[in-house]
């Protein structure tokens, strides 16, 4: 059997291992391991044993992840998902449809301090669901634009899959920020305009809410202060250059502990909960990432990339072509997997297929092009159907609301991310302009 055969096979064993559920770290591991050792022998297999965890998990870059973990778990016993959503509803809650977008702009904001998409759709889930069918919010709509604005927590600064995408390609995590953030707000922008196409073709599902007084729009807003101050420190300060991404998550953790604790919220019960849920989401992020540098190691040696590669430029597909081919696997995976799952098993193998293809622009710039739209896509397998990961996690909130009204209340936000995605893939400058502004 061919190198590039055993790396087919290996594929299609991992592929098997997830849907048997064994958790992806596990399934990688495995597979890579086995893989590995077939192909190289047993003592090569003990040494990458032996030198990639090490080397792997002692990269400096890595350790803003636990410190922004650790500031979205402050953030949540804050209760600033709560303020960000009375602060959203006050603004906007007296137009119709008011406050499904008071829900899109408190998830872009606890996004932002939160940097998980499911965390996102999970907390602002329990915070806004309850009031949109209190005011008699039609359930499809309720629950649509939760499970979307969910998504938002993946592309908005700070995000941990865009600090694990720039370790893995070996770009700037200041860059790849710096690029996130107009495609974030776009996003912020298209559910807020779908919301409102929505009533506007559906005026009963989204009741008009009472007007809020001058005094109580300013007394919302007062409360989010804090979010508006540490968003502004930590981003403001690695755009600025004041310091390092991982420098600012310690800031920016430090801060919404400090929030949090002023709130009455953190004491030492809640602290040491806060401690041990980060050590478990970290420990699991770091063995998907040790399963990935095993399976990288095993496709290596397969040569299986290399020969995809060699292939597709054989083929002579238009450089168009192959990003949209690229882009389909990753809308169809990322239905069943979660995002950093997906991102660690398929940018690795994904990457040298583009890297040697002519896409009018610098090889940096490709990194950074490819890495915002291929999130963007993830972010889509998230509300797609028949599986959505997030369109679960709110379903879980509203088990008396069937799966398919929440399905069919997602469509219309996942018409407006295919715009935008398509908007990207024409107009590169979307992106790349971000760095030019903000750098």
């Amino acid at each position: 059997m061919s190198s590039e055969a055993v790396g087919l096979v290996g594929i299609a064993v991992l592929l098997g291992l997830i849907l048997c559920r064994i958790p992806i770290a596990i399934a990688m591991i495995l597979v890579g391991a086995a893989g590995f050792g077939y192909l190289g022998g047993l003592l090569p297999l003990l040494s990458q044993l032996k030198t990639s965890a090490f080397w792997r998990f002692s990269t400096y870059d890595l350790s803003v992840v636990p410190l922004f973990m650790l500031m979205g778990q402050f953030a949540t016993r804050a209760g600033l998902s709560q303020d960000l959503f009375r602060a959203a509803n006050a603004w906007v809650g007296h137009v119709r449809g008011g406050m499904a977008i008071g829900s899109i702009g408190a998830c872009a904001g606890f996004g932002a301090i939160c940097g998980s998409s499911l965390a996102t759709a999970s907390t602002m889930g329990q915070v806004a669901l309850p009031e949109l069918r209190r005011h008699g919010y039609e359930p499809a709509l309720a629950t649509g634009t939760l499970a979307a604005g969910g998504t938002l927590g993946i592309l908005i600064p700070p995000s941990v899959i865009l600090v694990i995408y720039a370790i893995i390609v070996e770009t700037s995590i200041v860059t790849m920020f710096q690029a996130a953030m107009i495609p974030g707000l776009m996003a912020a922008l298209f559910f807020a305009l779908t919301v409102r196409g929505y009533v506007a073709l559906r005026p009963a599902s989204g009741p008009v809410g009472e007007r809020s007084s001058r005094a109580e729009r300013w007394r919302a807003t007062y409360a989010i202060w804090p979010v508006v101050v540490i968003f502004a420190l930590v981003i403001g300060g690695i755009y600025i250059g004041w310091f390092t991404p991982t420098e600012a998550a310690a800031i920016g953790a430090f801060g919404v502990g400090l929030t949090a604790l002023v709130k009455g919220r953190l004491d030492r019960v809640a602290l040491v909960d806060c401690l041990l849920e980060t050590a478990k989401m970290t420990g699991m992020i770091f063995l998907i990432l040790f399963g990935a540098e095993l399976l990288n190691g095993f496709f290596a040696l397969s040569r299986l990339p290399s020969s995809a590669a060699l292939w597709i430029e054989h083929q002579a597909l238009p450089p168009l072509a192959v990003m949209l081919v690229l882009l389909a696997i990753f809308l169809v995976f990322g239905c069943f997997m979660d995002s950093l799952s997906m991102i660690l098993l398929a940018i690795p193998f994904f990457w040298p297929m583009l890297e040697g293809i002519d896409f009018g622009m610098s090889t940096d710039d490709l990194k950074v092009w490819f890495g915002i739209i291929a999130l963007i896509t993830v972010e889509l397998g998230l509300i797609t159907p028949p599986v959505g990961l997030n369109v679960f996690i709110i379903h879980s909130l509203a088990e008396d609301v069937p799966m398919s009204d929440t399905f069919k209340g997602v469509l219309p936000f996942l018409l407006a991310e295919l715009i935008r995605v398509l908007l990207l893939i024409a107009f590169p400058a979307i992106v790349l302009i971000g760095p030019d502004i903000f750098g």
